[in-house]
């Protein structure tokens, strides 16, 4: 059994103050010479990207729709080994999960598999008695659900607070943090959210130290790392990469990052290196050739619509990653990997090595989506079933080549992305911890 102190911080709906509490919590523990384990709900990639920073550990995500209910408590203690304690921030409100699929990937449903006490962040302006009432409900709607505390966000003044705790105190549950209404932590968003940390690391982390700041000062941090110890022992089923025979050599693997390029998962580079790789990450928008001995490409997720000028102007890249491509060397693209293959970007010439245009749309592509492998690829065998996610505000015309990557079925049956020679590319953003085949057979095409 494994017995690490935890908390979920959760709340009634968006935009109630998870991420500054949460981020906060792990940079204030942080301070006190606690290693903090960061973990969030969902696939989310930039709101680790902060946690990250708060913790000087990776961000991980635990994602019960990707990876599988199953996989959510080992990836949980894969994450947080030696740490004393985690702190896993919720998403959206606390029982709001895939659309149409009960409490699946809800933070009540993670919580519950993690056997979790939750902290639920209330944005209590123009309230006051309510929010017992609204707290109430909260905790009592699934008895399996834990809700150990409360934490008061945007509260107005002293006598506000204390109508506040007056009611709270009918519910049974303590307060265990108010934080005052204030101007909001410097973290400007865009289209798809926060602006990630690599594209701000200076303002990042005066945003991260603003935050640990206020909850240090408004929350009760003993009494959340007494609420944290109380959590149960998990069983000891931490998740590993298996291991691969190493290689005479091992191929090197070029993975994109760099401000474009921010939305990849902590396993992806655990599983490449357990299969046998050299994982050598590079910056698309500032080196002008790829890592030595590049054997295969990963080009994941991230903000090429932002950067187009950038990538387009550098055209020495550009050329080798259309050689790589044209050799049949295996590549992976996903999303931002995707565009960045194209022919052009809102009319910035890309690699060209997909016949394909892209541009920015108003309409923004978002939801879970079951996909089928059509054709056998880098990745996949064709048939291979797996689920992933969709996040842009992009278009690519056409949506798929003559062998698409994937047939989706939710929420509508469709096909999409592209498998040529080594090449797959495809919008739909994927978890390998639940698929770790597709990184060994990834790896293996690599030496071959």
């Amino acid at each position: 059994m494994v017995s690490v102190p935890r908390l979920v911080i959760a709340a009634p709906a968006s935009g109630s103050g998870k991420t500054t509490v949460a981020t906060g919590l792990m940079a204030a523990f942080s301070e006190r010479g606690l290693a903090v384990s960061p973990h969030k709900v969902g696939p989310d990639y930039i709101d680790p990207g902060y946690h990250a920073l708060a913790t000087g550990r990776p961000g991980r995500n635990l994602d019960a729709y990707m990876c599988g209910p199953d996989l959510v408590a080992p990836l949980f203690t894969h994450g947080a080994s030696g740490c004393d304690l985690a702190v896993v921030e919720g998403v959206m409100g606390l029982y709001d999960g895939a659309s149409g699929q009960g409490e699946l990937a809800s933070t009540a449903q993670v919580s519950k598999l993690l056997r979790a006490p939750v902290v639920l962040v209330v944005d209590a302006s123009s309230q006051s008695r309510s929010v017992a009432a609204l707290v109430h409900g909260f905790a009592s709607w699934d008895p399996e659900v834990r809700i150990g505390g409360v934490i008061l966000n945007k509260v107005a003044s002293d006598r506000h607070e204390a109508l506040l705790r007056e009611a709270l105190d009918e519910s049974g549950l303590p307060v265990l943090g108010v934080l005052r209404r204030a101007p909001q932590v410097a973290t400007p968003s865009r289209h798809l959210g926060l602006v990630p940390v690599a594209e701000r690391q200076t303002d990042a982390l005066d945003a991260v130290r603003a935050m640990g700041d206020r909850v240090r000062e408004g929350c009760d941090l003993d009494a959340l790392m007494a609420l944290a110890r109380s959590a149960p022992a998990l069983p000891d089923e931490a998740w590993e990469p298996e291991r691969c025979p190493a290689p005479a050599a091992r191929p090197v693997v070029a993975v994109a990052g760099g401000a474009a390029f921010t939305f990849a998962y902590a396993e992806h580079a655990e599983l490449l290196t357990a299969a046998g790789a050299e994982v050598v990450v590079f910056d698309p928008l500032r080196d002008e050739k790829l890592p030595t001995g590049t054997a295969g490409l990963v080009v994941g997720g991230g903000f090429p619509e932002v950067y187009a000028p950038e990538l387009s102007a550098n055209e020495p890249l550009r050329r080798a990653v259309t050689a790589l491509a044209l050799s049949g060397a295996p590549v992976a693209a996903e999303c931002a990997g995707l565009l960045y293959l194209a022919r052009e970007l809102d009319g910035r010439p890309m690699c060209g090595v997909l016949d394909a245009s892209a541009r920015m749309s108003e309409r923004l592509t978002l939801g879970y989506r079951q996909a089928v492998a059509v054709s056998d690829s880098v990745l996949a065998v064709a048939g291979t079933r797996l689920r992933g996610h969709e996040f842009h505000r992009t278009v690519l015309e056409p949506g798929a080549g003559a062998t698409p990557a994937w047939g989706l079925h939710q929420p509508e049956r469709r096909v999409e992305g592209f498998v040529q020679r080594g090449v797959h590319a495809s919008y739909l953003h994927t978890h390998w911890a639940a698929s770790p085949e597709i990184a060994r057979r990834f790896v293996e095409r690599c030496g071959g």
